[in-house]
């Protein structure tokens, strides 16, 4: 306990620190993005690596963050910061609705996953024919390098950003993993019928691990928009938006409280390598994310944090023995 206590309070203080000794801005690009699918996978964890209710529709939630803080900024001159919060209480309200549907009438596995993956679209193909989010055209933000309107003169300003809301949101997991209500998720992911007959209120905790979920997902939403200050339909409502969203946690450990960050440690560097060498071959990251996800199914079905606990429990046998 007190050797993982250390290693991670030795990642924190490099974290932090990190910026200090970095002068080259891709460097600093490629560590903004690590931690901002960090936060956006963690998000999805929640709801889907510990409750097992697996989602293909995270997109519905970021796409309701980016724009909601976006058409407030843009249209009604409202700082994002608060774009932000309205955002994630929207997103959370969406959450509760489909959530209330899904598991209302008891849809899970496949069926829950179609079903999020199919709000996911509906919103987009609201968002790309309605006039007030400028259709297809999407929504440019204008610079300016003011932190009170969630833009910064530098990438540091949104490195620290990111990563506050990314321990802000770890921080949340690793209490819902030691709390009742962490112990009742994963009773509903192993078995939903013997965690009921034992008097765990199932609708409940899969409601709460869906609005949580939600409203982090669109907070990274928020930040998406406000780093690369252009979003469009596809690019926030996208199939591919929610896939990026699930693997860094999948690849990472689902149900882990570090897993989406060990994943997005491995699937972002990844992904520039091969934008870098397979450059002109269209799609080839995709292939890259695509074999990782075999190989971690079949070797690291518990994906890398719960192969490093496995070994680490089989250790203690040993030893024990």
């Amino acid at each position: 306990m007190k050797k993982s206590m250390i290693i991670i309070a030795s990642a924190l203080v490099l974290l932090l620190v990190f910026p200090l000794f970095i002068e080259s801005q891709y460097i600093m690009h490629i560590s903004i993005l690590i931690l901002y699918y960090s936060l956006v996978s963690q998000a999805w964890n929640i709801l889907s690596g510990y409750s097992g209710q697996f989602s293909f529709g995270h997109a519905a939630f970021f796409g309701t963050g980016a724009y909601t803080s976006s058409i407030l900024l843009t249209k009604y001159a409202i700082t994002p910061w608060i774009g932000m919060l309205i955002g994630a209480a929207i997103a959370c309200i969406i959450g509760l609705f489909i959530g209330f549907l899904s598991f209302r009438y008891k849809l899970r596995g496949a069926y829950f996953a179609l079903g999020t993956l199919a709000f996911a679209e509906i919103l987009r193909i609201f968002v790309q024919n309605t006039e007030f989010f400028n259709k297809t055209l999407g929504v440019l933000i204008t610079i300016n390098p003011d932190p009170l309107m969630f833009q910064f003169a530098s990438r540091t300003g949104y490195y620290y950003t990111i990563l506050v809301f990314t321990i802000l949101a770890t921080l949340i997991v690793y209490f819902i993993s030691k709390s009742r209500l962490g112990y009742n998720l994963v009773a509903i992911r192993e078995n939903e019928e013997a965690a009921q007959s034992l008097g765990v209120n199932t609708f409940k905790n899969k409601m709460i691990a869906i609005a949580l979920s939600s409203a982090i997902t669109a907070i990274g939403g928020t930040f998406y928009a406000q780093y690369f200050l252009y979003i469009e339909p596809s690019t926030t409502f996208g199939n591919d938006v929610s896939v990026d969203i699930l693997l860094p946690a999948i690849i990472g450990g689902m149900g882990t409280v570090f897993g989406p960050f060990i994943g997005a440690l491995v699937i972002v560097p990844l992904g520039e390598l091969t934008a870098h060498f397979f450059g002109g071959f269209a799609g080839a990251h995709l292939m890259a994310y695509g074999i990782i996800l075999v190989v971690v199914i079949l070797y690291l079905p518990g994906g890398i944090v719960g192969w490093y606990q496995d070994r680490v429990k089989k250790r203690k046998v040993k030893r024990g023995t």
